[in-house]
């Protein structure tokens, strides 16, 4: 059986306003592009055009090949997760189109992935190109040379090809992928902003990949992405109802959490102590319409290498693309033998006693800073043992306060490895509830300490920082570490906050989870990421190493 990748965009100017899509059908194993398709469609919004966009690519590999299977790739959340299943369908516009797309190709044939927008430079160019001609007043056509008829070269690869242009479709077959042509400006909105099931983390795509690897240098077009429009996820949505196929990783982790389940009216009691009395907000998930570019990191990039001249260019490029395209191809469903690589695995150490700790005192970023007590050192040897046992972590991370800088010291040595300090690691700071039981706080400061238990937002008194900002630091944390430790297992070293965080945004969890959760000293925890933008718990709270 065949297999084709479909990558779609759309674009509107205005939101609603001139609209165009373009969509390409590469071949899975060869890298090769088959087809493409482009077209101004007049007034609109960037949904409506990333749908035509989606039936314009699926609608072109089924005249390839109806029995094909399609990986569908996509810059647009909203989109892919709507075609998933996983979101409902709110905007009635959308709905048709969705129920349209669902029919051209039977779902068991078509699974759906997210693609950072840097990884879907084809297809938005093409629908950039098609806006272009739309304000000319012109249907789209491939750019010269593109169009030139059998036998006519293909700029960039030395060769002719002799797949003319489909007439009255503005379809062109063919490859062109070294093209270097500068991209029209505009800019790009969309009416629909995902809203993330279970505290906005539940339905969160994944970090940026590598690359695919074309030898295309294109620069992308300017302008921003809004949103005016959240969508709710449901179990099963519209998008089901309507014929949509839903995929799943084939574990339980994919499942979206409804808003408000599994919850209590009553005001949890916190664990006692500041490092234990932690909780946060949601947050943006990972890959959202944030479209943010990543800061820079430990990982370096080499420089593209030259195509060879003539012929020789085509055959290099497609060879890379394939390579890529069989490594990361996604893990859809129960039995599907593609596998995404391997994701990035943070296993998450908590430091070791401070004196401070077994008291049950707030102990944050803004207090005293204690060191390691002599029971904290005893319990950073042990856990240096067993992940030296372990034998898989490649890097050591660890928060900029004195006790997670100890803990990873002694880690650190046993592994060979060094230290990298991350501030985005460090504890919630307490304001002025540092080095105060729990009990201390509520007799000084009721009022404030039942304002902040009844919300995120409040921060402590003295101004501390509010579980919402610890939270929304912590989801910029991680997605700056997953893209520079992509497909690496990496030992974060920090506190009970970040740790339990991390856990409960992984778990798309209420804010309320973190105070139903036990976060020993020197305990471990995994959480691994994918390529998807999915999150996997591995382990929690583990302490057999200090037994």
């Amino acid at each position: 059986m065949r297999e084709f990748i479909v990558e779609a965009d759309g674009g509107s100017r205005g939101n609603p306003g001139p609209a165009g899509y373009g969509s390409v059908v590469i071949d899975a194993v060869t890298g090769e592009t088959l087809v493409e398709r482009a077209e101004y469609i007049g007034v609109a919004t960037n949904n409506v055009a990333e749908y035509r966009g989606l039936i314009a690519g699926l609608r072109a590999a089924r005249d390839l090949d109806p029995a094909a299977r399609v990986r569908v790739r996509m810059d647009s959340k909203l989109v892919v997760e709507q075609m998933s299943g996983r979101w409902q369908i709110k905007h009635p516009d959308m709905r048709p189109l969705a129920a349209e797309a669902a029919r051209v190709l039977p779902r068991s044939q078509v699974t759906y992935e997210w693609i950072p927008r840097a990884q879907n430079k084809h297809a938005d160019r093409l629908a950039n190109e098609a806006m272009d001609a739309g304000k000319r007043g012109e249907p789209w056509t491939p750019p010269t040379g593109e169009a030139a008829g059998p036998g006519a070269p293909v700029e960039g690869h030395g060769e002719p090809r002799a797949q003319p242009q489909r007439p009255g479709t503005g379809t062109v077959q063919g490859r062109g992928e070294l093209r270097d042509q500068p991209q029209p400006s505009g800019s790009r909105t969309a009416t629909e902003a995902p809203t993330s099931t279970s505290g906005g983390e539940a339905a969160s795509a994944g970090v940026p990949v590598e690359g695919r690897g074309e030898l295309r240098a294109q620069p992308q077009p300017s302008g921003s992405r809004t949103a005016t429009e959240a969508p709710t996820s449901t179990s099963g949505g519209e998008a089901a109802s309507a014929g949509v196929p839903v995929e799943g990783r084939g574990e339980l982790r994919d499942q979206p959490q409804r808003s408000g389940t599994g919850t209590t009216t009553e005001t949890p009691t916190p664990p006692p102590g500041g490092e234990a009395a932690s909780a946060g907000v949601p947050v943006e998930g990972r890959g959202e319409l944030r479209d943010q570019p990543r800061p820079s990191g430990s990982r370096t990039t080499t420089e593209t290498p030259t195509p060879p001249p003539g012929g020789e260019a085509a055959k290099a490029t497609d060879d890379r693309r394939a390579a890529h395209n069989v490594a990361t191809t996604p893990t859809v469903g129960w039995g599907a033998p593609p596998d995404m690589g391997a994701p990035a695995t943070f296993v998450l150490l908590r430091h070791g006693e401070t004196p401070l700790t077994p008291q049950k005192r707030f102990s944050g970023s803004g207090g005293s800073d204690p060191s390691l007590s002599d029971v904290g050192r005893q319990q950073a040897e042990r856990a240096a043992t067993a992940l030296a046992a372990r034998g898989t972590i490649q890097a050591v991370v660890a928060s900029p306060l004195a006790r997670t800088r100890e803990t990873a010291a002694v880690v650190a040595a046993r592994l060979g490895l060094d230290v990298t300090i991350e501030d985005g690691l460090r504890e919630t700071d307490f304001g002025a509830w540092e080095g105060l039981t729990f009990g201390e706080v509520r007799d000084r400061y009721p009022d404030d300490m039942n304002a902040w238990l009844g919300s995120p937002d409040v921060e402590p008194t003295g101004g501390g920082e509010s579980f919402a900002a610890t939270a929304h630091r912590m989801a910029e944390t991680r997605d700056r570490l997953t893209a520079a430790y992509a497909g690496r297992t990496v030992l974060l070293v920090t506190h009970v906050t970040p740790i339990k965080t991390l856990v409960r945004l992984a778990l798309g969890a209420p804010p309320e989870s973190l105070f139903r959760m036990e976060l020993s000293a020197a305990s471990l925890s995994a959480v691994a990421y994918y390529a998807d933008g999915n999150a996997s718990v591995r382990l929690f709270n583990d302490t057999s190493h200090l037994r």
